[in-house]
């Protein structure tokens, strides 16, 4: 009973600090699912600039053919400008990408549709597994500049989108579709708040060693070129 208790409580602190923090809208946790919301949002400011001068057309076109539209006009055309500010600045709502369709595209569009889907599941995630959620975007951005330069039959390429594509995103549904009264209850010995912190360490190890891995290339030349121009020009960047 008092185990109970202390997961109620530590469950409401968890959702108290979430809405403090702004609920639902928390920060992206990646530079390519922030450039799909940045991208998201000038086209409703588009909509809204457009709405606007629409308004104001029609309302100075009423005014010509009317010799006036007068106050009443005036009052109706500056609650239309505010209701089509209010409605375009919140819908359409971002579309965030099925679980089926986050391996869809290429790479660049994995990663974005991969992060805006981790954004949306964080809310139901422990805070063990938010930590690792938000270090996932760090390492899906890193890895996704990676794998532009690379070729789509790249081995590496195949096994990222299994591992980021599929896997990811199955452990985090699985999480999910468990109640969540019982996700914290020890079963074989480990809660299923454990096995998801557990899968998702796992799961960025992997992606920190593909990165190393492609990126190990590119190292290796800069020391090369490092070493030749050491070697040509002198160490302190003088003649030999």
């Amino acid at each position: 009973m008092a185990s109970n208790s202390d997961r109620t409580l530590a469950e409401a602190g968890a959702s108290l600090a979430r809405n403090r923090a702004g609920g639902r809208r928390l920060a992206p946790i990646g530079q390519r699912s922030a450039e799909l919301r940045k991208r998201h949002w000038r086209r409703k400011v588009g909509r809204v600039t457009a709405a606007v001068v629409a308004i104001l057309v029609a309302a100075m076109a009423a005014g010509l053919v009317l010799d006036g539209i007068g106050f009443t006009g005036v009052m109706l055309t500056f609650f239309a400008i505010v209701a089509a500010t209010v409605l375009f600045s919140v819908f359409p709502a971002i579309k965030v990408p099925d679980r089926a369709d986050l391996n869809r595209g290429d790479v660049r569009t994995m990663v974005g549709n991969t992060e805006l889907w981790l954004e949306r599941q964080r809310p139901a995630l422990p805070a063990p597994a938010v930590q690792v959620v938000d270090r996932l975007g760090l390492q899906l951005d890193a890895l996704g500049l990676q794998l532009q330069q690379q070729d789509e039959s790249h081995p590496a390429v195949g096994e990222v989108r299994k591992l980021v594509g599929e896997i990811l995103p199955e452990v985090v549904s699985t999480y999910t579709a468990i109640p969540a009264y019982l996700r914290a209850e020890p079963s074989a010995g480990r809660s299923p708040d454990q096995e998801l912190v557990g899968s998702l360490e796992k799961i960025s190890s992997e992606i920190d060693g593909v990165t190393r891995q492609l990126a190990a290339g590119a190292i290796d030349k800069l020391a090369i070129r490092t070493r030749y121009l050491d070697y040509k020009y002198g160490e302190e960047g003088g003649p030999a």
